[in-house]
């Protein structure tokens, strides 16, 4: 901040301004417009891979299949349900991946999952003896006693 002072006070200092300048240039380069040229350069990439059958995502969100591309006037003929629309190649915003490229991967990662989803089977032996469950037979006296009595009460109330 000082030197902007002194370049203004003694106007002598003119080369510091014109690096502040050259240095504002190149920061501006690499933060705003270098990205921009890469994303413009992936995205005509992406346009030059359109083909006939795939699926795409419009950029007013439209899901559609591309029915012909017409690389003369730059435009597609997009097929959505039945309803064919034409439409300028950078209308299309995402390519989605294709059913049978994501089948394939799928279905060896089933057929790996499969044993390991499998589980252990647990047998009595290996359970504790205070968890193994009782029967009616091993409950204590006074419990069958009080089953007795509560279905000599029931008997009474019919």
């Amino acid at each position: 901040m000082n030197t902007l002072f002194l370049a203004a006070a003694g106007g002598g200092n003119n080369m510091l301004i014109l690096l502040l300048f050259v240095g504002l240039m190149v920061l501006m380069y690499f933060t705003m417009i270098r990205p921009q040229k890469k994303q413009q350069q992936k995205r005509v990439q992406m346009m030059d891979k359109l083909k006939k059958g795939d699926q795409v995502i419009l950029v007013d969100g439209l899901h559609a299949k591309i029915d012909s591309i017409n690389s003369k006037d730059k435009t597609i003929v997009i097929d959505a349900d039945g309803i064919y629309l034409t439409f300028s190649r950078m209308a299309v915003r995402q390519i989605l991946p294709s059913a049978s490229a994501t089948a394939a991967p799928k279905e060896a990662s089933d057929a790996t999952n499969t044993t390991s989803t499998d589980k252990p089977v647990v047998k009595d032996t290996d359970k504790p003896a205070d968890t193994a469950e009782t029967k009616p037979e091993d409950k204590p006296a006074e419990t069958k006693a009080d089953d007795t009595a509560e279905k000599k009460d029931d008997s009474d109330k019919e």
